[in-house]
Parts: structure tokens; sequence; C-alpha cells
């Protein structure tokens, strides 16, 4: 009877698992088809690299691509090493009971609920006006660092402790220094983490809007510097779809666009870490 009521209970946990499963990749398959269905005619050569035309109902995307490959650039080339650092001073270098280590962490966790609106005016306020950078591809991609810093942080700090402590031990043991054991054994092992966190950061960046909105600006022409204002492409996108009439068929293929840049990123991302990951351990 016991047996049988566990049967019961397995089956009932199986199908809840597969029907959440299901929904949600129902639900995915069912946008990204809308999408597709919608923005696929208006994907060409030219709509990648010319300029919008008449508000965006004609022309392209060229200078918007890259703004946000620029804006994005700043972001990841400023979040990505102050985020491994911060991961592994608070993974290795402070413990759990430490005051300094739960500070920052719950810093961290506030911050990650922060509206990205508060950044944007954080932004706008500290990196335009303060600085004098006003808007500018520099100032969006600053403010975006901010907004992905605590993501990053957390999960390669949560990458970093999913290490084994053998790994450490062993390489005391054998009287490695504490830089060789970072590069050469933490770190790989910890790429899992960093790797998860790389993509939550860009997918986070890549779709922000409404901080863009008052750091990089709306201006669509091709960027010249990391100086000048750009329009980002989920800025774009909700700029056509919102406040242009007949906008929704660029609108569209904007977000076509945008969503083919992110699956490509993610996808070359972890295929350049299995590379590294490979290189780096020597197999036994």
């Amino acid at each position: 009877m016991a047996s049988s009521r566990m049967l019961d209970s397995d089956h009932l946990s199986a199908i809840a698992v597969w029907t959440a499963a299901c929904l949600v990749g129902g639900f995915f398959l069912w946008l990204l088809s809308d999408i597709v269905w919608h923005g696929v005619a208006e994907i060409s050569w030219e709509f990648l690299t010319t300029a919008p035309l008449n508000a965006g109902r004609d022309g392209g995307i060229g200078p918007i691509l890259v703004s946000t490959a620029l804006i994005l650039l700043v972001c990841m080339v400023v979040a990505l090493p102050i985020g491994l650092g911060t991961a592994i001073l608070l993974a290795e270098f402070t413990t759990d009971e430490s005051l300094f280590g739960r500070l920052i962490r719950r810093s961290l966790d506030v911050l990650a609920g922060v509206p990205s609106i508060i950044f944007g005016l954080f932004g706008n306020a500290f990196f335009s006006v303060t600085l004098g950078l006003g808007f500018s591809i520099l100032s969006g991609g600053l403010t975006l660092a901010c907004m992905v810093l605590p993501i990053l942080i957390r999960s390669t700090e949560e990458g970093f402790r999913a290490v084994p402590t053998d790994y450490r031990l062993s390489a005391a043991a054998l009287g490695l220094s504490r830089f060789t054991t970072l590069t050469h054994l933490l770190l790989p092992a910890a790429i899992p983490g960093l790797l998860v966190g790389f993509i939550l950061s860009i997918g986070r960046a890549i779709a922000e809007t409404a901080a863009l909105i008052f750091t990089s600006g709306y201006v669509d022409r091709m960027p010249e510097s990391l100086l000048d204002s750009g329009r980002a492409l989920s800025i774009h996108i909700f700029d056509l779809s919102m406040n242009v009439p007949g906008g929704d068929a660029k609108a569209y293929a904007s977000a076509l666009v945008l969503i083919s840049l992110l699956f490509a990123i993610t996808t070359l991302s972890a295929w350049i870490a299995d590379q590294w990951l490979h290189r780096r351990i020597i197999p036994v």
C-alpha cells in the first residue's frame, strides 16, 4: 500500500514537472513563431545595413546595430573584470560569517531587484550630468554594467563555491600559490557559473530599454565615437511599436534580429568557454 502511494506520488510529480516544462516551451515557441511569422519577410541585407528612414517605417537598422554592439561592448568590458574580481573576493577570501561578505551579498541581492528605470535615472544623473558624458553610448554602456553586475557576481560566486574543497586542499598540499590555484584550477572549474552569469547579463543588457532612454538616447544615426548618442535595438523596437503608426512590420523584424543576436551570442559564448576549458584541463 505504501509503495503504491509512493508510486502515485512519483507519477504526479513527473506529470507536474513535464506539464510545467511543456507550458514554458510552448509559450516560447508560440512567441518565437509569432515574431518569425510577422518579421521574416522584412529581413534582408538592405534592412541590416541601411539607416532608418521615415521614422523607421522604411530603410533598415544598420546604425541601430552598431550602437547596440558598442553599448554591449562597453557594458561587458567594464562588468566582466569587476564582476569576476568581486566574485573571487566573496568566494575565496571571505567567509559566510564575515560581516563584510554578508553586507556585499545583501547589497547585490537588493540591487538585482531594483527596477531598470532607477538605474536609468542614476546613470543620467551620474554618468551623463555629473561626469559630463551626456547622452552617449558610453553613458548607456556604463549604466548597463551597473545593472548586470549583481547577476554576474552572484552567478560567478556560486560557480566558485561549487568547486569541491578538495581542489583547494590538494593545491595547498602541492605548494601551489593562490594565484596559480585560481587561474589553473578553480577558474576552469567555475566556468559554468561564469558562463551562466554572462548569458544572463547579456540577455538583460541587450533587451534593456528604460535605462538606455535616459543615458544613450534616441538618435538613430551612425555613431562616430563612444561619446555620440546611439539608439539601441530595444529602444528602436519600442519606438516603432508605440510611437510610429505603421511601424509594426519593422518592429517585428527588429525583434527577430534581436532574438537572433541573443541566440548567436550565447551559442558563441558557450562554444568559446567549452574550447577554453578543454585546452586548460589536461586529460588524465
